[in-house]
């Protein structure tokens, strides 16, 4: 009896392009585990939330302030990456993220 798995015959090729990539380039890639990232998401959430329920009830004041509110979390989010608080920044200690 024959069997089609041998052990000399191990494909050893990455599975998918995130494996080539991180196989390729030997860096950690961030994945926004960041107080950056957090608080820029989180502002943004709450701005979102705004525009959502004033859409609902119909208010465009408020929707234009949910929106502002967004880009205002854009804007932090940045700020707080630039100032070191992001991938790789340096006011974070080396721990894995």
């Amino acid at each position: 009896m024959s069997s089609n798995a041998t052990s000399s015959n191990v494909d050893t090729k990455p599975e998918n392009e995130a494996e080539r990539h991180a196989s390729i380039h030997d860096e950690t890639i961030g994945h926004g585990n960041t107080p950056a990232a957090w608080t820029c998401v989180l502002i943004m959430i709450v701005g979102a939330a705004v525009s959502c329920i004033a859409f609902i009830a119909a208010s465009t004041l408020w929707f234009c302030v949910g929106l502002g509110v967004m880009v205002v979390g854009l804007l932090v989010g940045f700020v707080m990456k630039k100032a070191g608080y992001g991938v790789g920044g340096s006011k974070l200690s080396n721990s894995g993220h």
